[in-house]
């Protein structure tokens, strides 16, 4: 007799169908051959990896869109090689997914103007950057030389302008808020302006979550994953962690691993310990006072 297939075997089956398919499988195609009803199908892939089939299948195409358009191919050439029957689904998604039309996205940025400044924090050097449409950068480390590559990195073909502080609203209202939340201020936070971020419609839930954190509390990668309805997409909660380009904005630094311990940050271990622990400090103090 045929053993029959765990839930987590079936639904590791059915991704990786997902993955070799040319166009996005159907619903039933993909119960039938996991084995178990569509309804339930949907929902423990949800749980799973945090998108449902037909959104990982759309999310996987994009991935291979991008791809194609960083290594040079032309923008039509790209859409079909990604297995999209037309350019228009990809323009209806693009500005959230790439953060710019694809043409621009291929071309590294170019056409994109960027802003940017740097400035000393207690946690080392921190840059902040925004578009005309909002802040796309906000990254720590030891020196500008390196955060200014990292940005270029990113968006290699655009327009960059290093701004001083006080020529840049949105550039001063950035560095504000975060001093004034992390109590490096005493000046009132001001408004943030709007994200211009490429993400998918599963790192937007998971980001936001982050923002509800208080800070001096921390949650585990199960936690968040749990707080959206999805308990088993733990993992994909921490890839949407390690996606965030907005450092302390986005506060993935309040995310820790199941057991308590600090985890990993990809602006240091050292700097998320030290930020955790201020953060502590200045809420023991506010709630103190």
């Amino acid at each position: 007799m045929k053993p029959r297939r765990t839930t987590e075997t079936a639904l590791e089956h059915v991704r990786a169908l997902i993955e070799r398919a040319e166009q996005a499988p159907g619903l039933e195609q993909l119960a039938e051959a996991a084995g178990l009803s569509p309804t339930y199908l949907q929902r423990a892939f949800r749980r799973r990896y945090g998108v449902s089939p037909a959104e990982y299948h759309r999310a996987r195409r994009f991935g291979q869109f991008k791809a194609s358009l960083r290594e040079g191919a032309a923008v039509t050439d790209a859409v079909y090689e990604a297995g999209f029957g037309s350019g228009s689904r990809v323009y209806e998604h693009s500005n959230r997914l790439l953060g710019m039309t694809p043409a621009s996205y291929r071309a590294g940025g170019l056409g994109a103007s960027i802003r940017y400044t740097t400035t000393e924090t207690p946690l080392g050097r921190l840059l902040v950057a925004t578009t005309t449409r909002g802040i796309c950068a906000v990254t720590l480390g030891d020196d500008d030389g390196d955060l200014v590559r990292q940005l270029r990195n990113e968006f290699p073909r655009a327009e960059l302008e290093r701004v001083d502080a006080g020529r840049e609203e949105w550039l001063d209202a950035v560095i504000a808020r975060i001093a004034a939340e992390l109590g490096w201020s005493d000046a009132a936070a001001p408004e943030l302006p709007p994200l211009d971020i490429a993400a998918t419609a599963f790192q937007w839930r998971v980001w936001d979550a982050l923002t509800r954190i208080p800070a001096g509390s921390t949650r585990s990668y199960g936690e968040i994953a749990a707080e959206l309805g999805m308990p088993k997409a733990a993992r994909a909660v921490g890839q949407a962690c390690g996606s965030n380009r907005v450092a302390l904005i986005v506060p993935c630094h309040r995310v820790v691993r199941e057991d308590g311990t600090t985890g990993g940050w990809r602006w240091g271990v050292e700097r998320k310990r030290d930020l955790l622990a201020s953060e502590r400090r200045h809420a023991a103090v506010a709630e103190a006072g």
